[in-house]
C-alpha cells in the first residue's frame, strides 16, 4: 500500500505528464476557432483527444506499473479494486475547439474506489492544481482553501451537464434544482467542465456545486481537490460521495446544510417529507 508520501512522490512526474499533454493542446488551440455545426465539430472533438491521450496513458501507466487505465471517459459507477488512473486528456473540450479558454487536461489516480492523486493543469494560465488524499490541496504549490460563508443567501453556486443527452429525469432535476438555487442563493450558473467548476470551490471563488451525474472523469479531480481544500462532498442525500454515487454537491462547510435542504426539498419532495 502506498503512503502518503509515497503519493506526494509521484506529483512532479504526473504534473510533467499532464503538462506535455497540455502543450500540445495549447500548439492546437485558436481563440478564433468556430466550428459551423455538428460534424465539424465532433470532428474537431476527436482529433484534439487523438492528439494527447494515447500519449498521456501511456506516460501515466509508466508512472505507476500495475495501474490500470479507464478508457470510457464518459464512464461512471464503481471501479473494480487496485489502482485506476481516471483522465481526461481534454477537459472542457467543447470550450476548447469553440474558442474558451476554459478548458484542461487532468489526471487522477484512484485506488480501491478512491481518488488519492489529482493533477489539473490550465495550459492557458499556466495553472497547476494538484491534491493529494490527506495531504491537502495546491495551486501552483500554494494551498486551497474554500470559502468561508455560512449563509446560503450569500453564496454562489452552480451546476451543469455532465455530457449531452443525458435524459429528461436529469435534465428535470437540473432545471428543478436551478429554480430552487435560485430563490435560495446569491447567484446561480451553469457551465461546463465540471473539473473547472470545482476547482472554483476548492479556491473558494465559487461557494457550492453540484450536478447529477455519474461521469467519473468529470468528478474525480475535483471532488479530491474541493475536499482537500477544507470543502464538504456528499451526495444531494447527505451521504458521503462516491463514484458508485448518482449525483454529486461540493460546498464550503458554512452552507453545505442549507445547500442540501434546498436540493433535497426541491428534486425529492418525497424523500424530503418523510426524513
Amino acid at each position: 500500500m502506498m503512503h502518503a508520501n509515497d503519493l506526494t512522490a509521484l506529483l512532479p512526474a504526473v504534473i510533467e505528464a499532464v503538462a506535455v499533454a497540455g502543450d500540445t493542446l495549447l500548439a492546437r488551440f485558436s481563440g478564433y476557432a468556430r466550428p459551423d455545426g455538428l460534424a465539424a465539430l465532433l470532428a474537431a472533438i476527436e482529433a484534439n483527444d487523438d492528439s494527447v491521450s494515447g500519449a498521456l496513458r501511456d506516460s501515466l501507466l509508466r508512472i505507476r506499473p500495475g495501474s490500470g487505465w479507464v478508457d470510457d471517459e464518459e464512464g461512471g459507477g464503481p471501479l473494480p479494486d487496485g489502482e485506476w488512473w481516471i483522465a481526461d486528456a481534454v477537459e472542457g473540450n467543447v470550450n476548447h475547439i469553440h474558442g474558451s479558454t476554459a478548458w484542461a487536461v487532468s489526471a487522477t489516480l484512484v485506488r480501491d474506489g478512491f481518488a488519492v492523486l489529482t493533477v489539473v493543469k490550465l495550459p492557458v494560465t499556466d495553472t497547476v492544481y494538484a491534491a493529494v488524499r490527506g495531504q491537502g490541496a495546491t495551486v501552483n504549490g500554494l494551498p486551497l482553501q474554500v470559502s468561508k460563508k455560512t449563509q446560503l443567501q450569500a453564496a454562489i453556486v452552480g451546476t451543469g451537464q455532465a455530457r449531452p443527452g443525458e435524459g429528461r429525469a436529469v435534465h428535470a432535476a437540473i432545471g428543478t434544482s436551478v429554480f430552487a438555487m435560485l430563490e435560495s442563493a446569491l447567484l446561480v450558473r451553469m457551465a461546463v467542465p465540471a473539473t473547472l467548476e470545482l476547482i472554483e470551490v476548492a479556491s473558494g471563488r465559487m461557494d457550492g456545486f453540484w450536478q447529477y451525474s455519474q461521469v467519473r472523469s468529470g468528478l474525480a479531480a475535483g471532488t479530491l481537490l474541493v475536499s482537500e481544500a477544507g470543502g464538504v462532498v456528499t451526495d444531494t442525500h447527505g451521504q458521503p460521495w462516491s463514484f458508485a454515487s448518482s449525483d454529486m454537491l461540493a460546498t464550503a462547510p458554512g452552507i453545505h446544510a442549507d445547500a442540501l435542504a434546498c436540493l433535497d426539498t426541491a428534486v425529492n419532495p418525497t424523500d424530503a417529507g418523510q426524513a
